[in-house]
């Protein structure tokens, strides 16, 4: 009973501590605590989402081309606006939505021009931020006006969500539809009125600044844009050059900001195809947070309080991956409170559980030990046996050649000590070495009566001895070892020359790895002391000649510079010939 006891409290703990939670993080939504992070959240979700296709929309930019190219000040002379409105109305425009203020009169020529072309095209709306307590505007001289040119005014206002973003539109705004709204009813496509809820309805962008397709007024005004462009779309005209400060932050507008005309259309396209991006219900937004606060509750009742908190990463990430589904079917769920709730849940729970999981931690921490040391043991014993391999690879390779036994350890350690005179670390001298152990494993597959012929190799069987670079990188290619992968670089490329005579590719210059380099260096050098069975070991003095004969056309000059330098410190071993040394003939450095 006593042992009962004691997990029932540790059960109702729990619960209490994912409760309170849940609470917090319900009651941080109700009050909007967390704006910040639910934007941050919601532009996430655009990004992820990329761009979409936004067809039936154009968008006319008064930009900086526009300034650069009719030399005017802004604002432009009400006749240049009607000039556009009757090249859009020509060109075929579906709607003309016109985001420039013309509340006030200028002077009766331009207004009149203006006016005329809004008759003409008959399907014109004008934005307006200013109206009475009935709705009223003074656009075109007044709503009278307006109804004989067959055009309305509409609402340019767009509410500040978090931050000053503008994300979202209003049915309607100082008693006018705003001008979204006004478009889809003008083009046939009126969203409901029970659409919006408080707040105003999320605007659909299509992607970051610059996705709505876009035309220069300039070239608008002066015939410079096909007709093409136009037909059958809904043309939003405004001002988007910076200079004149209509940009925002939107969702999707990052370190850049949105001009407003682009935001217009962005909201005209949403209205037009009926608000396809909604938030989900109240209901469920306290459902999915009092769910996620409870969860490590639930875990934590079957499973010890570390591994239900080890849960609540993955959660995180399959609730932020079920968020960005739901937002790509067009609903908008709620991100912060949830996972707040979560976080909050999952430290409760473990808090709450502490003290009765705290001896499992210290077993679990003393079997960690353990374990990390078994590991820490066959990581080495790995690595010995991935040595061992190597060098049984290599000596099988060399066992055919019985009077070049010691050449592989020999120009290995020479390998080693070039790599670090050339500045590399001791790790990276160290993977060098054992490496070039396996220059050669590609004459496993050359014949013994190529591969111990004496004297001079006839035209064919040159053309065998030289396939034995690619057939031994081939045998070390496609592992994810550096070290194996040093191995088959070393192989392909030690009989390329410096000059480009070389083999298998005629490498020039850098173009051969720093490895091949080095080992072809130390390798020649090896051999010119070592017996072959097609010549006599070199004194010492004659080879070293023959490598400086060879700077700058088989050898890299700075490897052979580098190379002679340590060549009075190398260990005597390295630098004995086997047997007596011979006087060489004028041959080549290698055969």
């Amino acid at each position: 009973m006593a042992r009962g006891g004691r997990i029932s409290g540790r059960a109702l703990a729990i619960v209490i501590a994912g409760l309170v939670a849940a609470g917090a993080a319900g009651a941080a939504d109700l009050t909007r605590l967390l704006p910040g992070l639910e934007q941050e959240s919601i532009a996430q979700r655009f990004e992820t989402r990329g761009k979409a296709q936004a067809g039936g929309v154009l968008l006319v930019a008064i930009d900086d081309k526009t300034f650069a190219d009719t030399h005017m000040q802004w604002p432009f002379p009400r006749r240049i606006h009607g000039k556009a409105i009757d090249r859009l109305r020509a060109a075929g425009a579906k709607a003309i939505v016109y985001d420039v203020q013309f509340t006030e009169p200028t002077n009766r020529r331009d207004d009149n021009a203006l006016a005329q072309a809004v008759g003409r095209a008959g399907n014109v709306i004008l934005a307006t931020a200013e109206t009475d307590e009935h709705g009223r505007s003074n656009v075109l001289g007044g709503d009278e006006n307006l109804r004989r040119l067959h055009a309305r005014a509409a609402a340019s206002n767009l509410p500040a969500g978090p931050g000053g973003a503008l994300q979202r539109f209003e049915r309607a705004s100082g008693g006018l539809d705003t001008m979204a709204v006004a478009t889809a009813k003008l083009v046939g496509r009126a969203p409901a009125p029970s659409a919006f809820h408080s707040g105003g309805a999320w605007i659909d962008f299509r992607g970051p600044p610059g996705t709505i397709d876009t035309v220069s007024f300039s070239d608008l005004v002066d015939g410079r844009v096909a007709p093409s462009r136009v037909r059958g779309r809904i043309v939003v005209v405004g001002a988007t050059a910076p200079t004149l400060q209509d940009v925002h932050p939107t969702p999707t507008s990052g370190e850049r900001l949105m001009a407003g005309p682009e935001i217009e259309a962005n909201a005209i396209w949403t209205a037009v195809h009926g608000l396809p991006l909604r938030s989900v219900p109240r209901w469920v937004d306290l459902l999915l947070i009092f769910g996620l606060g409870l969860l490590p509750v639930l875990a934590s009742l079957r499973l010890r309080a570390l591994l239900a908190a080890l849960l609540a990463p993955a959660v995180a990430l399959a609730y932020l991956l079920v968020a960005q589904l739901l937002f790509d079917s067009g609903w908008v769920a709620p991100v912060a409170a949830p996972l707040a709730a979560l976080g909050l849940g999952t430290v409760g729970t473990v808090g709450a559980g502490y003290l009765a999981e705290s001896r499992q931690r210290r077993r679990v921490s003393l079997l960690n030990e353990v374990l990390e040391e078994a590991v820490r043991e066959r990581t080495a014993e790995l690595r010995e046996t991935q040595l061992e391999v190597i060098h049984r690879l290599a000596q099988a390779t060399e066992s055919r050649d019985e009077e070049t036994g010691l050449h592989l350890e020999r120009m290995s350690h020479l390998c080693h000590a070039l790599g670090r005179a050339l500045g590399m670390t001791e790790d990276e001298a160290e993977v060098l070495r054992t490496a070039s152990l396996l220059h050669d494993v590609g004459k496993i597959a050359v014949p013994d009566a190529v591969l111990s012929k004496p004297g001079r190799l006839d035209d064919e069987e040159w053309a065998v001895m030289r396939r034995h670079t690619a057939l031994g990188a081939s045998i070390l290619a496609g592992s994810k070892s550096l070290l194996m992968q040093t191995a088959e670089e070393i192989a392909r490329t030690h009989h390329e020359r410096w000059d480009g005579s070389g083999y298998p590719a005629g490498l020039v210059g850098e173009q051969i790895p720093l490895a091949g380099r080095i080992c072809a260096v130390c390798d020649v050098f090896d051999a010119l002391l070592s017996r072959r069975p097609y010549k006599e070991p070199w004194p010492l003095d004659k080879a070293l000649l023959e490598l400086r004969r060879q700077r700058g056309r088989d050898f890299d000059p700075v490897v052979v510079d580098a190379f002679m330098g340590i060549v009075d410190g190398l260990d005597p071993s390295l630098l004995a010939p086997e047997g007596p040394a011979v006087e060489p003939e004028r041959e080549p450095a290698i055969a």
